[in-house]
């Protein structure tokens, strides 16, 4: 459904991809891709959301399409970008400015992606704010005023413990008038990605949480999105 899309962000080109809606409904949408770059998971999630009436940008936060051939290439990519935050916000910020057109706008990311959708979301940007699987530590900057914003969350994902999600719901109790979670038991990080496999109780696939994460995204959207 969609295209690959170029456009500048932090002296940098990135490639994105773009899925325009047959009967749009009003909004936009981005979304940002886990650590190892915008791949074919994620832009089939792009297509699904363009099928619901969403105009829709894949966003690439390391320049030029880059994706990373194993897991070790894509943790020390994410580890590059991680300790730049203000970079990561600048090139987030850019697909934003692409996509927004004067409409309401939210986002949704993996892993990775979803720490940047977070660090939007501080950023005082975006009309509806969804982190799945996400990382919850924050940015060395101040929270501003969050937009409405749900967490889809796996109990037992190593990369965001018990403790890093209360910390996260402090942070929202005090700076969203709108949020609420979504806790999975029996679930780690990766849930809503068939590629990992299932049985790995840190990093696998999940179906029934990945079910009912769909459900409660396309109706939280529909619901701050929507006018």
């Amino acid at each position: 459904m969609g295209d690959r899309i170029d456009y500048a962000a932090d002296g940098a080109t990135m490639r994105g991809y773009r899925a325009r809606p047959d009967s749009p409904n009003g909004a936009a949408l981005l979304v940002m891709p886990a650590f190892a770059g915008l791949r074919d998971f994620e832009m089939a999630q792009a297509d699904r959301f363009a099928a619901m009436g969403y105009d829709v940008l894949g966003v690439d936060y390391y320049g030029d399409g880059w994706t990373a051939a194993d897991m070790n290439e894509a943790s020390q990519a994410m580890q590059r970008l991680n300790t730049d935050r203000p970079a990561l916000l600048r090139r987030t910020e850019a697909a934003l400015d692409l996509i927004s057109e004067g409409r309401p706008v939210g986002a949704v990311g993996f892993c990775f992606g979803a720490k940047a959708v977070l660090d939007l979301s501080r950023s005082g940007h975006l009309d509806a704010a969804v982190s799945l699987h996400g990382i919850y530590d924050r940015p060395p900057t101040e929270t501003r005023t969050m937009p409405p914003v749900l967490l889809c969350h796996g109990w037992n994902d190593p990369l965001a413990t018990p403790a890093d999600f209360g910390a996260m719901a402090e942070e929202l109790e005090s700076h969203s008038p709108d949020w609420h979670a979504l806790c999975f038991g029996q679930t780690g990080h990766a849930f809503t990605n068939p590629d990992q496999g299932e049985g790995n109780a840190e990093m696998g696939y999940v179906a029934a949480s990945a079910e009912r994460t769909q459900a409660a995204v396309d109706a939280f959207f529909a619901r701050t999105l929507i006018r």
